[in-house]
């Protein structure tokens, strides 16, 4: 799972500084989790993301956001309240969802929203 800074987003999802319309530059759709180290919740998300880059390795992958060390990014996405997962499809617009989730709904959400079986 790897940790994204402002730059390596730009590479490997969206660079914000080149294109006004959303234009995903990475391979696999993925997801994103914009979470702090202090937040209970997002501590408890952290084991569920661990299985599901098990379970789907290969088809999808999942970065991490400090929101602490990357608030600009954090504000780019209006994030107020974490954990905040961006659910990134390899085409069309990328969809957010608030809260520490169950297994089930990221799976749902990976079927549904990044089109992965």
């Amino acid at each position: 799972m790897e940790l994204l800074t402002k730059d390596t987003f730009r590479t490997k999802i969206f660079d914000f500084e080149k294109n006004q319309e959303w234009k995903f530059e990475g391979e696999l759709p993925c997801i994103i989790d914009f979470y702090a180290d202090w937040c209970g919740p997002c501590k408890m998300v952290a084991p569920v993301l661990e299985e599901l880059l098990k379970e789907y390795n290969g088809k999808i992958n999942i970065y991490k956001v400090d929101t602490e060390d990357q608030q600009d990014l954090a504000a780019m996405f209006g994030i107020r309240s974490i954990p905040s997962l961006l659910f990134v499809p390899k085409e069309g617009k990328p969809q957010m969802a608030m809260g520490a989730l169950p297994k089930q709904a990221f799976k749902e959400a990976i079927k549904d929203v990044l089109g992965v079986n």
